[in-house]
């Protein structure tokens, strides 16, 4: 089987898993990303606008921009990094690429944290995603300019302990789960 069939077999087993997750999660899943993101007040971070069966860090995000910059990303062209609009809890937001709201009025801003979304993760650090490779374009740009912490944010049934990678895929840092911090080795 092609890496690219391999990535196609395991997205479609860990849409499916987060799906239930989704449908069955508990108030408070962003608790412990809260948690995380306490020790790192005043850093410039990004998050991400949820979408479909995405695990939601808006509580987490809301709490750190009262400490402090917090960008939510934008895609601007297929094959580019992705940019990062300031976002405030009650800032204006407009549709933006792939049914993602973004902030209607963008003032760019550059993240040292990103809470990155996925598809599936490994305890190792790796990362699947939606297959456009924005995130590891961008975390390849941002860490050649300086340290970046990444941190995965997902639900624990999308854990997957064999994941097809690439040499491009960027590792997380950490990943956070409604249930656990996993600081990969």
């Amino acid at each position: 089987m092609t890496l690219e069939a391999r990535k196609a077999a395991a997205r479609k087993a860990a849409f499916a898993a987060r799906k239930k997750a989704f449908a069955d999660r508990a108030p408070g899943q962003a608790g412990r990303l809260s948690e995380i993101l306490a020790g790192h007040r005043g850093v410039p971070m990004a998050g991400y606008m949820a979408i479909r069966t995405e695990i939601d860090p808006m509580a987490a995000m809301a709490e750190a921009a009262a400490y402090g910059p917090v960008g939510v990303p934008v895609i601007e062209a297929e094959g580019q990094p992705l940019r990062f609009a300031l976002w405030e809890p009650d800032c204006q937001m407009m549709d933006g690429a792939f049914g993602a709201r973004i902030p209607a009025d963008a003032a760019y801003m550059e993240p040292e944290i990103l809470i990155v979304p996925l598809v599936a993760f490994s305890r190792a650090g790796g990362r699947l995603g939606y297959g456009g490779g924005f995130y590891d374009r961008t975390l390849e740009q941002l860490r050649a300019r300086r340290g970046t912490l990444a941190i995965g944010f997902a639900f624990s049934a999308q854990e997957m302990s064999d994941l097809p990678l690439e040499a491009t895929d960027q590792p997380l840092d950490m990943i956070v789960t409604e249930t656990e911090v996993i600081t990969p080795i």
